[in-house]
């Protein structure tokens, strides 16, 4: 794999062979090929990584969410995004202590489950 587009499923395999550092890297150069002004790009590509992890993983609540998402209307990057909106909100409730450890997976799989393309666009 060596090159990555977040409207295109990456193959789960080669995904999942790719070394963290060359998964990070290729959506990097996706974002900076397509012109897309980030305050960040690695932070934004780590996001992207986590939920292509998750779906690789095919991770219920993570895989169920993209389909919900994209037949609710919103592109697969978009979807991608959506995920990840709950990923950010997720550590920043781990650093912040307010989720604990012990229940983090529950409380991160309920938050995805509930994830809508309208509560998305509306946030």
């Amino acid at each position: 794999m060596n090159r990555y587009d977040p409207d295109q499923i990456p193959n789960p395999e080669e995904w999942l062979a790719l070394d963290e550092q060359l998964r990070l890297g290729l959506v990097e150069s996706f974002h900076r090929r397509a012109r897309v002004a980030l305050p960040n790009v690695t932070i934004h590509a780590a996001f992207h990584v986590v939920v292509e992890n998750q779906l690789a993983e095919n991770y219920e609540p993570t895989a169920r969410a993209m389909t919900r998402l994209t037949t609710e209307g919103l592109s697969r990057h978009e979807a991608v995004h959506a995920i990840a909106s709950v990923v950010t909100e997720h550590i920043h409730d781990l650093f912040n202590a307010k989720a604990d450890a012990e229940s983090s997976k529950t409380v991160y799989a309920a938050a995805v489950e509930r994830l809508t393309a309208g509560a998305w666009r509306e946030s």
